[in-house]
């Protein structure tokens, strides 16, 4: 790296180190960056700084937010009833995109993933197991990633809140509208034929 600036090299490996982001990628970034007006590179550093300083967890549900509680928790209008849960913040934010749920969220943090030394105990289930004791929930929506580690999660979960009166429900999965059965997995298959419903 003996032709790059001791600052260029600097910003190149630590673009880098962002998840997604190869060597070369950052070397793009990089000289994006030196090349747009000094102001608008700025305005990036300082939202990074922004964020770090600023952004927290919200007391209630772990989603992100900028004070004690997110805007999802301190909206009246949200249906307190239902309770979806999902694994990260950005789940919440995909779900909520979709405009179709008008409930609370709980955000986990994670999964249970004993392979990576995750356990049930470095995510918050225990804030979510009182919350349900203490809400006034009827619903809570399983909604983890149906990978393993995901669906071993909402397992975990569902029989810790057995003995709560709410109805736990997940998210459907199978085929979409618009797909080829000849090119459709045989999971996705079998999630669709378990989960069929009437015409």
């Amino acid at each position: 790296m003996a032709e790059l600036t001791h600052s260029v090299a600097d910003m190149i490996d630590h673009l880098g180190r962002l998840p997604g982001i190869g060597r070369k990628s950052a070397e793009r970034l990089a000289y994006h960056l030196l090349r747009v007006p000094k102001t608008e590179a700025l305005a990036l550093a300082d939202s990074i700084r922004s964020v770090r300083e600023n952004v927290r967890y919200c007391e209630q549900c772990f989603n992100l937010s900028e004070g004690p509680r997110c805007l999802i928790c301190s909206d009246p209008r949200r249906d307190s009833t239902r309770l979806c849960i999902v694994e990260q913040p950005r789940d919440l934010i995909s779900l909520e995109q979709s405009g179709m749920f008008q409930g609370l969220y709980h955000v986990l943090l994670g999964r249970i993933a004993p392979l990576d030394g995750i356990g049930p105990d470095q995510l918050t289930i225990d804030p979510l197991v009182d919350r349900v004791r203490l809400g006034a929930f009827t619903e809570v929506i399983m909604a983890t990633n149906p990978t393993v580690e995901g669906d071993g999660t909402s397992l975990y979960i569902s029989n810790l809140l057995q003995e709560y009166p709410v109805e736990i429900t997940r998210l459907a999965r199978g085929i979409t509208a618009g797909s080829v059965l000849e090119f459709t997995n045989k999971e996705i298959l079998a999630d669709a034929l378990n989960g069929r419903q009437k015409l």
